[in-house]
Parts: C-alpha cells; structure tokens; sequence
C-alpha cells in the first residue's frame, strides 16, 4: 500500500458502526497490541465465536510466539512514529485458530487520525482459498508428465517439477533459484534475451521458435531437442510465465527412422519395378509372337481365351507396379504449402470424383481457412468420396461431406449411405491390395494411398461403421498447425 491512509470519523463509536459489516477481519487495537474491539469476521477467521474473547492481546494469544514478538515489535515501532509520519504496512502471517489450525492471513496496519493517535485499526484478509489454490496448483504442476518450470520477469527460474528437472539431469534444488541461460546452449545465449524482450511485450501463450529446431542444454552438456510453450501467469505481485518444455528426442528418432524407411521404400521399388518390368515385357512379346506364328485362324476359342488372359494379367502386374511406384512416393511430404479454402476444396474433389447422377452431395463446412499443401489434402478427398460411390452397393445414394476445426486439426468426414464397412476389417481397408468390398473392381491400393499420405503430412484417418447415414464414415484429421518434426529446416 503506498501514500498515507487514514480513519477520519469523528469517533471510534462511529469507526465500530463502519467496520460491524465489513467482509474482512477488523480490530482496533493500542500500541501493546491489546484489542478493544473487533467485529463479527474477525471471530470467524480466526474461530471465536465470542467476541470479548477477542479483547485480549491478539498478537500472544492468536499468533504463532514467533511471529507474534515481531508483529509486537512492528506496532511498537509504528506508535513510537509521530502521527504524521505514519504509514499504512502489511505482511502476510499465520494465525493460530481456536481448534488449532493453522490459517494464514494477510494483515494490514492503518493508523488513524491524529485526534486517535493512540489507536490504530488492523485489518486481517484470510488467505485459505488462496492457498488451497496454491496447493492444487502446485500439486498438478508436479504431477504432470511434462517437464514445466515458472520463471520471474529477470528470467530467474522461479519452480521447476520433476519431470523437467530429470529431463535436463538436475536435482530441482540446482534449478531453483538460476538463470533460465543456464539451460540453453552457449550460441543461443546472446540473442535469448531479444527473444524474452519481444514476448515480454507482447505476451500471448505461444508455441516457441516456430520454423526453427530448439535445443536445450542437458547437465551432461549435450543438446538434447526440445519443444516450448510458453504462457504468462497471472499474479498481483510480479509478472511470471510458465513455459512447458518437451524432450523430442525419441520422436526425432523415430522420424529419421521413417524417414530412412520411406528411403529405402522407395529405392526397393524402383529396383523391383525395373527388374519385374522387363521379364513381364518379355512374356507379353512372346505371347504376340507365339500368336502371329500360330494365327488366330488356327487358334481354338479356348486358347484365345487363355492368351487374352495372360496379357490380361501382364497390364494387371504392369499397373501393380506403377501403383507400388505411387505408394512409395506417397509417403513424402509435399512442402508447397496453399492457403487452404474448405468448401472450395472439397467442391473441386467432388467434381473430380465424377459422382454418378443417382447420388446426391451434401456438403456442410463450418471450420476456417488454414495452410497446408494443396495436392495431398484434395487427393485424400477425391479418393475418399470415389470410394463412396464404388462400394456403396447401390446406384443411388447420400453423401455428406463435412468440416470442422477442432484443436490444431481441420476434421473433414465423408458419409455415405452405403453397405459400409464389414465389421472386424475396420483397420484391414487400410493395408495394401485390400479390397473394402468383396466383388468390387480395383486393385485395393486406394485407401492404403490416403493413409500413407495423410499420415506423410502429419494427419490420420479412420473409419466407422455405420456411421451418422448408416454405412461408412471416414474421417481426416488434418493439421492446421504443422508440430516441429513436420516443419521445414
């Protein structure tokens, strides 16, 4: 509290009668800390229900000893001041209630006019709520799985919870009390502080160093790649933020190992491709030969019938190949990235899906724009709604296409009114040379396709059956924010 706060009534009657009511604790009490009077929440707090009982020295009967002797000191030395130099002071403190609890509570001293120079009024604010609060806080900040600490406004780290102390091989001890720098690595030291600054203004919570790989500094003194977010807390003393910080190294392994995985997908392929193409040609030519040599003239129906097989067969294993070349590449994350328009997308996938007169569309966006790459996403679609119209089993039919923002995903699904899906192969639609449906065309690479490229980008898919119009419901989750490992170098 800062300037100079006085009681200006005309009496200490007439003080009584202002404080009877008031929400908070309040006493009027002398220099030795002796109560003449108090009102009805000051009893409460500090569980008395009598309030003569409270006309006794509040500071040796209902605070701790130890803090009592100083509370003594402080108000001997605030009467021991000329009236007019006296100033209002606070402190937080401890009570000690009638049934023996502890309850801590702030306490303000306010010195009255000169004409009561004697007297001084004492207010006491309960801080239970408040700390219980704390105490909740505390307990969730220190049980979560993710490494968090809370840093002052010099970058002091301030609490710091286990998890993040083992991420970095500290004990918590270490941590508390240091520089935040402590954690980073030397190059990033000189510019951290601009980067502090300019959050400092402008402090909305916030992923950290987006378009740029983060590392913190491990005890050992290795790098180790981290994730940030950051958020201000909200205190009435001074600013505090509270960033969450993620050790990314498993994650960083396991997409290199993906990444080499796709590598070597695609390098099998191509090797497999060029050395099953030429002895496919080299059957398909034999076959015409054999053909001319013979003519057709001198062929059985029967023979005929075989050889339109086997070259049946041969376009069938050719296009197997081209469709194996498009499921490695598939798997690669396309970087151009498009501002994404919903509805737009998804009526252009409709077009393209060549969506037979019989069935009708429907369409629903309520979700935003976002970036993404364009290709992939309204491949996905196409893929998605042609797949409705093969295996619906009718000529006729509904398909609903929705999108809607959920999190850091744009959620789109694609209902129809179909046979669905038969139940057990939820998960089985998705693997190579499956077929959704018995009795179907197409070679069961469609929906292993979307898959493998929603997932190159970050997204997935699932199925249910039935869903909201009876048969299938795919849905995309599609990322509107790209995570680290997803992003560019």
């Amino acid at each position: 509290m800062g300037g100079r706060v006085t009681i200006t009534v005309d009496s200490l009657a007439e003080t009584h009668a202002a404080l009877q009511h008031a929400p908070i604790g309040a006493a009027i009490l002398d220099r030795t800390g002796v109560i003449s009077w108090a009102n009805p929440a000051l009893g409460s707090i500090v569980g008395e229900t009598d309030a003569t009982a409270l006309r006794l020295s509040l500071i040796t009967v209902w605070f701790e000893t130890e803090e009592g002797d100083a509370l003594l000191q402080m108000i001997e030395s605030h009467f021991d001041a000329l009236p007019e130099t006296r100033v209002p002071w606070s402190r937080a403190i401890n009570f000690s209630r009638r049934d023996g609890a502890e309850q801590p509570c702030e306490i303000t001293l306010v010195p009255c006019t000169a004409a009561f120079d004697q007297w001084a009024i004492l207010y006491v604010k309960s801080l239970a709520q408040l700390t219980l609060a704390e105490k909740r806080f505390t307990q969730i900040f220190e049980n979560l799985p993710l490494g968090l600490l809370v840093i002052d406004g010099r970058q002091r780290i301030v609490q710091v919870n286990s998890a993040l102390a083992d991420e970095f091989g500290y004990a918590r001890e270490e941590l508390v009390g240091r520089s935040l720098e402590m954690l980073l690595p030397e190059r990033y030291r000189a510019s951290h502080a601009g980067h502090v600054e300019g959050y400092t203004r402008a402090p909305e919570s916030r992923a950290m160093g987006s378009g740029r790989d983060l590392t913190g500094r491990h005890r050992s003194g290795r790098e180790i790649p981290v994730e940030i977010a950051l958020t201000r807390l909200e205190t009435v003393a001074q600013p505090l933020f509270m960033a969450i910080i993620t050790d990314i190294s498993k994650r960083k392994r396991a997409q290199m190992a993906l990444e080499q995985t796709n590598t070597q997908l695609e390098e099998f392929t191509y090797v497999a491709s060029h050395d099953l193409r030429s002895p496919l040609r080299g059957i398909g030519d034999l076959v015409s030969w054999i053909r001319e040599d013979i003519g057709d003239e001198h062929l059985s129906d029967g023979v005929k019938h075989n050889f339109d097989r086997i070259s049946l067969r041969i376009t069938r294993a050719e296009q197997m190949i081209d469709d194996l070349l498009t499921y490695a590449r598939v798997g690669v994350r396309d970087p151009h990235m498009e501002t994404i328009d919903p509805a737009k997308v998804i009526e252009e996938a409709v077009s393209l899906a060549n969506v037979p007169n019989g069935f009708t569309v429907d369409i629903d966006v309520s979700g935003s724009r976002f970036s993404a790459p364009l290709t992939p996403l309204a491949t996905s679609l196409r893929n998605l709604i042609g797949n409705a119209v093969k295996h619906h089993g009718g000529e006729s039919g509904m398909i609903r296409i929705t999108m809607h923002d959920e999190g850091r995903f744009a959620v789109f699904t694609v209902n129809d009114d179909g046979r669905g899906v038969t139940p057990g192969n939820e998960e089985r639609i998705f693997k190579l040379f499956h077929r959704a449906s018995p009795g179907t065309s197409g070679d069961g690479l469609g929906l292993a396709f979307t898959r493998r490229m929603i997932n190159a980008h970050g997204g997935m898919i699932t199925v249910q059956s039935p869903g909201a119009l009876g048969g299938a419901s795919f849905e995309i989750h599609w990322p509107r924010i790209l995570l680290k490992e997803f992003e560019d170098d």
